[in-house]
């Protein structure tokens, strides 16, 4: 059932007579036309796209074809209808996506830091972004941590110290590795 579908394809006053002609009793097209002083065509378009939503079923007997309601749409009630099936977390998902996607497009030019976020949230997804150049389970030099971050920055005494401060590097003995839960 597609909660928007229903209400687009209800927002037209034929199809709304369509629909309260079949409460009576199921139709044909030419009988529908008839009652509604509406050409066939009309009838026939708008009753493809009540069958589209689901609204409008139609079964074949004899030489016509009969159109009957989806009972089922109309029994549910509106708080049925405009439920959101999707899930609490898939939405707040996408949000954070969008909004992660939005930070790097805004902070990044051709893959190079245009200017280091004064938001931690920013800052945290730029730095996210940055630590995905490290490889797992390796460790790295100093000077090799600094050659991969001037690729994105030219401050990258900065960045540095923020991947170890944001948890997304650790540094021990002069040795940095890029934290696996990150």
């Amino acid at each position: 059932m597609n909660s928007i579908k229903i209400f687009k394809c209800l927002s037209d006053s034929s199809r709304l007579k369509i629909i309260n002609s079949l409460m009576i009793e199921p139709m044909y097209v030419e009988l529908l036309a008839e009652r509604l002083d509406l050409s066939t065509s009309t009838v026939s378009f708008h009753l493809k796209k009540l069958m589209d939503a689901d609204i409008v079923s139609s079964e074949k007997e004899q030489y016509y074809t009969i159109y009957s309601l989806n009972e089922e749409i109309f029994s549910l009630n509106l708080k049925d209808l405009i439920k959101d099936n999707r899930k609490e977390e898939d939405i707040l998902e996408q949000r954070e996506k969008k909004y992660r996607d939005g930070v790097i497009k805004s902070f990044f030019q051709y893959d190079k830091l245009k200017e280091i976020p004064v938001q931690n949230k920013k800052k945290q997804i730029v730095l996210e972004k940055i630590v995905e150049s490290f490889e797992e389970n390796r460790n790295y030099t100093e000077k090799e941590v600094n050659l991969i971050i001037s690729d994105f920055h030219d401050d990258f005494c900065t960045i540095r110290r923020d991947l170890i401060g944001f948890g997304l590097m650790e540094r021990k003995d002069g040795i940095y590795k890029r934290k696996i839960d990150v």
